[in-house]
């Protein structure tokens, strides 16, 4: 990345962000000299809480994302004696995954304080600690107290954090490069055949620094009540990251008298000892004589799969009943080429004919996996379940917290939480048909948050609707990769990392070609578009990415909103070395609205066309549209044609965003343009 480009993007700030990092500055000043640590009544006077979705005004994304029990306090808006970090989108930073790029540093002794704004019982709070010095992570307490009492103590840890060098990552910090012959941006070069050699900067490429925790207080305490987060003096952690707290009214366990209780089968509720034969024995007792599974609150082991089918277990709650399970090293590999086994709920394979019938609710599922292997089996749910719910759990902590091997169909998941992901959050994966993911919330995936794989066999008539993403540390906040008749419709998706966009339509990794239509409806994106590494340029918000075969099918992208934009909103783009072979034709974007760019609304680097109707755009960074095409420059013009349908207003400082000097295809190209940061997105 240039210096003028990584300098405007540490630049990028929003208003709201300014004034909370004025305040701060201010309460340090006021304090400074007297000896004394700003209390509540001085650090908090007259400053109501500040609630935010994805770190925005909640007025910006009605009606869009997942509709959830806690409400979001960013840290950086909070009282606190800390450091604001950031703005800063630049990759491998703190700040670049802090959700709202921001977030507070606090040395030992140092406090954050948060005023609820509604009464709660119960909070989550997303943190980063350091590392151990030669990886694997440490454990550090945070004392927790509301109005100055009640404390409690977090254990932090950063054993789940801190991954580094190239895909697919290494715990250790000191580790040389795992792909020496591929060729990094770093030096612009091919490592082992370069000379003299380049060095390498250790830790190489450190990323996914956060983890988060949840705490029950013991009690409700009302709105205006202070929850004061504070790094203790005698700490071994050097410094504390506060991102956000997330404040909740949990509600009495759910009780369920009629089942067959897990207890009842030997399952031991202090997790002492693993329940993984109780839940089978509970499961086949549920089975013959068709009653329920009921898991009452308690914290039970479980260090392998459970296999499911024609079953309904139900917890009393994702903050009462947790399920957990540590990592297991098999002895042999399995057939599906795992090397590990761990906790998780598994219909049967798709081979063998798959689940139906499975109802999974009202439990948390939390995993052991530290490190990615692509071949392991160790997600929170998984194999193939037709006929199938999946409703209110939280899985935390596993490699993929849902991942469907089909063929399958008729499968709904249902306002779960999945965070703190070393790959996605769910996957639909071959032949998954008529099925719908909605009201999820998804936060710091590895990989896509969410995602519709189409290999071997297409997806079909699937909907990912009302969702929220945040913070995918790699790849993309949705994606779909191929596939029949799928829809998008009211999610939204929030601070993709690197290497990725809120919302990518790709023809890569083998995916059936897309055919019949696809709806993207009704999304917003916020900060999206990130920079990535081989190409060394910024992507759109929304991508389309022509690598394996041409983009054909009906795309209608329509009502989406694309809010502060780090390059482009919108980017149609082939690889460079199938330039000539495929194309993207046959999208249409109506009713869009762009709120900031960093550089154009739109960037074509590919053949085909594209219609636009009603396209809003303000505050546009570049020329409104940069059209590559195949980068052939013939006297014709670009191999990419827009084509303009009326409504298409607004723009920036070079004038309309979609003037008629730019149609149907004059050659606009600028390959790597300079970055002009937006204002922070405002109601329209």
């Amino acid at each position: 990345m240039s210096r003028r480009i990584t300098g405007a993007l540490a630049r990028w700030s929003g208003r709201s962000s300014r004034r909370a990092a004025v305040a701060v500055v201010a309460v340090a000043a006021a304090t400074a000299g007297l000896g004394v640590v700003p209390g509540p009544a001085l650090a908090d006077r007259g400053r109501a809480p500040v609630v935010t979705r994805a770190a925005l005004d909640p007025s910006l994304v009605a009606g869009r994302g997942a509709e959830v029990a806690f409400l979001e306090q960013e840290a950086e808006n909070a009282a606190t004696n800390g450091t604001v970090i950031g703005p800063d989108r630049t990759a491998y930073t703190l700040p670049s995954e802090a959700s709202g790029r921001e977030a507070v540093r606090l040395t030992p002794g140092q406090y954050v304080e948060f005023t609820l704004p509604s009464a709660a019982n119960a909070i989550t709070v997303r943190y980063s600690i350091p590392d151990a010095p030669g990886g694997g992570g440490i454990t550090a307490p945070l004392d927790v107290t509301v109005n100055g009492g009640g404390k409690k103590v977090m254990t932090l840890t950063s054993q789940y954090a801190w991954l580094y060098n190239q895909y697919p990552f290494s715990n250790d910090p000191d580790a040389d490069l795992l792909h020496p012959d591929w060729w990094i941006t770093e030096c612009r070069c091919v490592p082992n055949a370069t000379t003299p050699a380049p060095v390498i900067t250790k830790p190489f490429r450190p990323s996914h620094f956060y983890d988060e925790q949840r705490l029950l207080l013991g009690r409700t305490y009302r709105a205006g009540d202070r929850v004061r987060l504070t790094a203790p003096a005698g700490t071994n952690a050097a410094w504390t990251v506060i991102d956000l707290l997330d404040s909740e009214l949990v509600g009495a366990p759910h009780v369920r008298l009629v089942a067959a209780n897990v207890l009842l089968f030997g399952a031991d509720p202090l997790g002492r000892r693993d329940s993984a034969g109780a839940f089978d024995r509970a499961i086949a007792f549920a089975k013959r004589n068709k009653l329920k599974v009921y898991v009452p609150p308690g914290t039970y082991q479980v260090n392998r799969h459970i296999i499911v089918d024609d079953v309904t277990i139900e917890g009393a709650g994702n903050w009462y009943t947790i399920i957990k399970g540590r990592e297991v090293a098999l002895p042999t590999p399995a057939p599906d080429g795992s090397v590990h086994t761990g906790v998780g709920f598994y219909g049967k394979d798709a081979a063998d004919g798959g689940s139906r019938n499975v109802h999974l609710s009202g439990f948390a599922i939390e995993g052991d996996v530290r490190e990615r292997v692509d071949t392991d089996q160790v997600n929170g749910v998984g194999g193939a379940m037709s006929d199938s719910t999946v409703d209110g759990l939280y899985i935390r902590h596993t490699k993929v917290g849902m991942w469907f091997d089909g063929p399958m169909r008729n499968l709904r998941v249902t306002d779960t939480i999945i965070v703190d992901q070393i790959a996605d959050a769910i996957n639909f994966h071959t032949g998954v048909r008529d099925s719908v993911v909605s009201g999820t919330f998804v936060r710091n995936t590895g990989d896509d948050g969410l995602a519709m794989w189409s290999e071997k066999t297409a997806d079909t008539g699937n909907t990912f609707e009302r969702n929220t993403v945040q913070t995918p540390v790699l790849a993309n906040g949705i994606a779909v990769y191929g596939g029949e008749d799928n829809t998008l419709t009211g999610n939204l998706v929030a601070d993709p990392i690197r290497e990725g966009s809120g919302i990518q339509v790709g023809s890569r990794f083998g995916a059936e070609p897309f055919t019949g239509h696809l709806w993207i409806k009704d999304n917003t994106t916020v900060r999206a578009g990130t920079y990535e590494l081989n190409w060394n340029i910024g992507l759109g918000a929304i991508w389309f990415y022509a690598l394996e075969k041409s983009i054909e099918a009906d795309v209608q992208v329509v009502g989406n909103h694309f809010l502060d934009n780090t390059y482009n909103a919108i980017m149609l783009v082939s690889e460079w070395s199938v330039k000539d072979l495929y194309s993207i034709s046959n999208v249409h974007f109506k009713d869009i609205r762009v709120d900031g760019t960093g550089t154009s609304v739109v960037s074509a680097r590919v053949a085909g066309s594209a219609t636009f109707e009603n396209v809003d755009a303000r505050h546009v960074g570049a020329v409104g549209v940069n059209n590559c095409g195949s980068f052939h420059f013939t006297p014709a013009g670009s191999e990419f044609s827009l084509v303009d349908l009326g409504g298409n207003d607004g723009g920036g400082t070079t004038g309309p965003w979609l003037a008629p000097w730019e149609l149907p295809n004059t050659i606009t190209c600028d390959d790597r343009p300079p970055v002009v940061a937006p204002p922070a997105p405002s109601p329209w």
